[in-house]
């Protein structure tokens, strides 16, 4: 399963949930004829469960959705803090220079010196764009913004990020 993103309040009384994205392609998530829920985000393919998608529209940076079975505040609200995902193999092939957060979780990230920083952790949603979260083998941290002036090249085949960032900034 890959997570794309995350409930996170109802909208209004008549079912509607707010969604959290975790990247920016709003149309090929609001196209999706059913989304999976979870209540973690590492869950096993086995908790996931298929919802139906009845409604789904832009909602400032994110979406509202509304799931057939949920029809008021109360059964919304039970879906609050849910993680949403889909299969592989029902999301798009991501264009070029596009990358699902999941295909870039584990890279190996590497400067333009050749030094090797560490792995890809995670990635963090921070405001204007994301943060990769890159971890050293003996333990170092480092945050570094997900934009092109620093990330100049992925390559997810061959398992590395390359990044205009120095080891010890």
């Amino acid at each position: 399963m890959i997570v794309l993103g995350r409930i996170s309040a109802p909208y209004g009384i008549l079912g509607w949930v707010k969604v959290q994205l975790f990247g920016d392609d709003l149309r090929s998530l609001s196209e999706m004829p059913r989304w999976w829920l979870a209540a973690e985000e590492n869950a096993a393919d086995a908790a996931w469960q298929a919802k139906v998608l009845a409604e789904c529209k832009p909602h400032g940076k994110g979406l509202v959705a509304r799931f057939e079975g949920v029809g008021d505040r109360n059964a919304a609200l039970r879906l609050t803090g849910m993680y949403l995902g889909a299969p592989r193999e029902a999301l798009p092939k991501p264009e070029q220079n596009e990358y699902y957060w999941a295909d870039l979780i584990g890279l190996e990230v590497v400067n333009e010196s050749g030094e090797h920083l560490g792995r890809v952790a995670e990635l963090v949603r921070a405001g204007a764009h994301e943060v990769l979260d890159v971890r050293g083998e003996s333990g170092t941290r480092q945050l570094m913004p997900f934009v092109a002036a620093v990330v100049k090249e992925v390559d997810v085949a061959a398992g590395w990020i390359r990044v205009d960032w120095g080891a010890d900034w």
